[in-house]
């Protein structure tokens, strides 16, 4: 047998952070895109943003900025506080 734990942070009684919501905002890093980070983890695009508004919420800053798609393509990555959250979390 092995001691195992799950660790996530809450505010006012809501989850703000937890290991798969950090390992989704450093799929949406890698991937540049909130969209290949939801296919990548198999999640629903809808389930993705949910969950990065949720965090955005609870820290009350903007964690991931987004450029809308067309000819050049949109894409996301994240912002300072977005990495400062994730750094921290880990």
């Amino acid at each position: 047998m092995q001691p195992k734990f799950n660790l996530w942070i809450e505010k006012d009684g809501v989850v703000v952070l937890s290991a798969w919501r950090v390992t989704l905002l450093e799929t949406i890093e890698v991937t540049g895109s909130i969209s290949a980070a939801a296919e990548k983890l198999n999640i629903p695009y809808r389930r993705a943003w949910e969950k990065v508004q949720e965090i955005e919420e609870g820290l009350g800053a903007k964690v991931v900025a987004t450029a809308v798609g067309g000819k050049g393509g949109g894409g996301a990555h994240l912002t300072s506080a977005g990495r400062r959250a994730v750094e921290q979390f880990r």
